[in-house]
């Protein structure tokens, strides 16, 4: 006998099936696991959280958030495999920094301390490490955070790509704030603080892998300052922020649409992104929503708050090319739909695959 379904009941049991409790079904870790999509989704949700369970995990945040001796705090925790690793716009080192502080500015907190770890490869040169713990001294002090204890490791020669790295960080919550994305509701504007795709595609290129050639730096840079700015200029009226690192901005927006039951709308023509990234993008067959930023963020605001948000973010450096993005809608709730230059809407879903591995 054979069924015939309308097309909203096909797309009713595919939302199902999108919204059901994760499952981690796989026999082995795949590089799709490591890219924050789909993948990495399955296996944080299905196999992590429900093994180390307690409510600051199962929060599913930037960084954890807990009391200890009256303070208000935030944790989070990292570890660095981008290859190679000196880039153009940084390297290893500082982005190992701002990564750390940047989750703990996504979600409210002031970067105070952070742990290094570093695992290093048997033969590696004493001036490459020494430049890139100088890297790391340098953005620490560019994000006024102290590194104030760490661990070293070695392993044999071949075993790791001469040098990765493990941080933890903690920030101090330093006002009554809320940020969650359970609180994002519909007629919020979704605000980016600015270019989307510089990271990944300079790390691709940096590779020589491929015969490209584009003036493309990475954008990692600390973000405490324009969180501050955006808590200060709008107060309660911030929901939400987070920065789009792997993954990029598209699983940042799903992600949020499916925490907060909502749907969003992305006016594609309004994202800023450089035409290098673009071009690159087109060769490589990646749309730029999808690839890793390490100095973007991504901020849902009430909007009426909307205008002095984006003033406040093009008002500093990191935020000058920011723009309004997009808004919250009440349809499709769990959705996402990207409204392009011609006028008519895309599907925009989480990242699925691995296009880019080994960029963070």
């Amino acid at each position: 006998m054979t069924t015939n379904f309308s097309e909203d009941q096909v797309g009713q049991r595919i939302e199902a099936m999108r919204r059901r409790p994760q499952r981690f079904r796989d026999e082995r870790v795949t590089m799709a696991h490591g890219a924050g999509g789909k993948a990495s989704r399955a296996l944080v949700e299905g196999l992590v959280v429900p093994l180390l369970a307690n409510p600051a995990l199962e929060q599913l945040s930037d960084a954890g958030l807990f009391t200890a001796g009256g303070a208000r705090l935030a944790m989070t925790t990292d570890a660095f495999v981008v290859r190679p690793i000196r880039f153009p716009g940084g390297s290893i080192g500082e982005l190992a920094v701002n990564g750390t502080v940047n989750d703990l500015a996504v979600s409210g907190a002031r970067p105070v301390a952070m742990s290094a770890a570093l695992v290093l490869e048997e033969g590696l040169a004493a001036d490459v490490l020494e430049a890139e713990v100088s890297a790391m001294a340098d953005a620490a002090r560019a994000a006024d955070v102290s590194v104030v204890t760490g661990d070293t490791k070695v392993v044999e020669r071949g075993k790791c790509d001469s040098l990765y790295v493990v941080t933890t960080g903690v920030g101090l919550l330093e006002n009554d704030l809320t940020l969650a994305p359970a609180l994002v509701r519909p007629g919020d504007k979704v605000l980016l603080s600015g270019t989307v795709g510089d990271h990944g595609v300079a790390i691709m290129l940096a590779r020589g892998d491929l015969d490209i050639v584009a003036d493309v730096s990475s954008d990692t840079q600390p973000l405490w300052s324009l969180a501050a700015a955006l808590m200060s200029a709008c107060g309660g009226g911030l929901r939400c922020m987070r920065d789009a690192t792997r993954g990029g901005v598209a699983t940042v927006l799903n992600e949020i649409a499916m925490a907060a039951e909502v749907g969003i709308v992305l006016e594609e023509s309004r994202v800023p992104v450089r035409p290098e990234v673009v071009g690159a993008g087109e060769i490589l067959g990646i749309d730029p929503l999808y690839v890793a930023n390490e100095g973007k963020l991504v901020a849902f605001v009430a909007p009426e708050l909307a205008d002095a948000a984006l003033e406040a973010m093009r008002a500093l450096p990191s935020g000058a090319a920011a723009a309004i993005v997009g808004e919250v809608r009440e349809e499709p709730p769990g959705r996402v739909l990207g409204r392009t230059t011609f006028g008519g809407h895309r599907l925009i879903d989480m990242l699925v695959g691995d296009p880019l591995p080994r960029i963070c």
